[in-house]
C-alpha cells in the first residue's frame, strides 16, 4: 500500500468549518510537503481548479502546476500527482510543461487526468465545457497528443479537436514510455476512455463494497481491451483519527453540521454535469470528494483494520485528507502507518 494526500492548495477541505489553520499559500504547501517525505508519504495530488470549489469561488486558492514545479524542485523523492483538465490546456503546450516538470523532479511527475464538471468556472476561466460524453471525447484525443509527443521524435496528429503537424518535444520525460496518467470516472463513456488511454484507476470515496465492485469491473474491461492490466488502483477518503472512538464521532458530527454557505457553490454542477455511481448528498459533500464514504474514521486500530480490508480488496494508493493536515497528517504517520504494517504481516504469517 502507497499512502499519499491530497495537497491542501484551497485552506481546507471541510465545508462547515470556515478556518482550518491551513492556509492556502506555498509557504505552507512546501511544509506540508516536505515533512510528509520526511513521514514516509509516497504521493500527493494536486488539485486543478482556478475557483476554490471548497471555501468559496472568491477565497484564495493555489493553481496546481505552477506549484508543482516550485515543489518538484524543494522534494526529492516524493511523487508529485498534478490535475489536468483538456478544456482549459493545450495538449502540447501541457506535453512541454509535464516533460519539463519531470525533468525537475528526475521522474516523480505523474498527471491525474480529469474532464471537469463546474460550468460556471470555466465561464470565468475561458474553459471549454460541453456535453458530458464530448468531454470525455476530447478527453481521448488530448491523451493522444501528450502521450506521442512524449513517445515520437516527430508527431502528427489530426483529430476533431486537435491538428498537430510536424512537431517536436525534447527533452522527452525521464519516465518512459510516459509519466504515469491517473483518471478516476463513474460514466461508461468516462470508464472506456479511462481503459483505453490511462495507466491506473483512482475512485473518490466509496465502501469496501462498493471499491471491490468497481475493481472488477475495471479489470473485466482492461481484460476485454486487450490491454496490460492497471498500475494501481487509488482510493480518495477523510481520515478522522482519535484516541477513542467517541471523540472521532464527536469530530466528524461537527465538521457535517450542514449550514447555508457560498462554499456549496459547485454542489449542483457537481452532481447535475457529472454522472455519478451513487448519489451524492449535501451530508457527502460537506467533506472534499465524498472522503467520507471509506469510514477511516475511528481509532488507529479501527482504521488500519479498515485499510487492510481496502488493501484486500485491491487498493494499492490511499490518497488521504486530514484536517488540520500537518497535524493530523503526523498522527496518521505515526499511530496508523505502523499498526496497518503490522497486521499485514500477522495476515501473511
Amino acid at each position: 500500500m502507497k499512502f499519499g494526500f491530497w495537497l491542501p492548495i484551497f485552506g481546507g477541505w471541510l465545508r462547515n468549518v470556515d478556518n482550518e489553520n491551513m492556509p492556502p499559500t506555498f509557504e505552507y504547501a512546501k511544509t506540508v510537503i516536505q515533512a510528509a517525505e520526511q513521514w514516509g508519504y509516497d504521493t500527493t495530488l494536486i488539485a486543478e481548479l482556478y475557483l476554490n470549489d471548497i471555501k468559496g469561488p472568491e477565497q484564495d486558492s493555489l493553481e496546481a502546476w505552477t506549484t508543482a514545479a516550485g515543489l518538484a524542485a524543494v522534494t526529492e523523492k516524493i511523487e508529485i500527482m498534478t490535475a489536468v483538465r483538456p478544456g482549459f490546456h493545450n495538449p502540447a503546450v501541457t506535453a512541454k510543461m509535464a516533460a519539463n516538470i519531470d525533468q525537475i523532479s528526475n521522474g516523480r511527475f505523474t498527471l491525474n487526468i480529469v474532464s471537469a464538471w463546474w460550468e460556471e468556472e470555466a465561464r470565468q476561466y475561458g474553459g471549454i465545457f460541453t456535453a458530458h460524453d464530448e468531454r470525455y471525447d476530447r478527453t481521448e484525443e488530448f491523451i493522444d497528443v501528450i502521450k506521442g509527443l512524449w513517445k515520437e521524435d516527430t508527431f502528427s496528429y489530426k483529430g476533431k479537436y486537435y491538428d498537430i503537424k510536424d512537431a517536436h518535444l525534447n527533452p522527452k520525460p525521464v519516465q518512459r514510455p510516459n509519466p504515469i496518467l491517473y483518471a478516476g470516472g463513474e460514466s461508461e463513456r468516462g470508464k472506456q476512455v479511462i481503459t483505453e488511454k490511462c495507466d491506473a484507476y483512482v475512485m473518490h470515496g466509496g465502501t469496501v463494497e462498493e471499491i471491490s465492485a468497481k475493481i472488477r469491473g475495471m479489470k473485466e474491461r482492461r481484460a476485454e481491451a486487450g490491454k496490460q492490466p492497471f498500475s494501481s488502483f487509488g482510493l480518495a477518503a477523510y481520515v478522522i483519527c482519535r484516541d477513542s472512538e467517541e471523540e472521532a464521532q464527536e469530530e466528524l458530527k461537527r465538521i457535517t453540521d450542514v449550514k447555508e454557505s457560498n462554499a456549496y457553490a459547485g454542489y449542483n454542477d457537481f452532481v447535475n454535469k457529472s454522472q455519478l455511481e451513487q448519489q451524492v448528498k449535501l451530508y457527502d459533500y460537506s467533506v472534499s470528494n465524498r472522503g467520507l464514504r471509506p469510514n477511516l474514521i475511528g481509532t488507529p486500530e479501527q482504521i488500519a483494520d479498515r485499510i487492510i480490508e481496502f488493501e484486500e480488496a485491491g487498493i494499492d494508493l490511499l490518497l488521504l485528507q486530514f484536517s488540520p493536515q500537518l497535524e493530523e497528517m503526523e498522527r496518521f504517520a505515526k499511530k496508523v502507518k505502523p499498526l496497518v504494517e503490522k497486521k499485514r504481516q500477522k495476515t501473511k504469517a
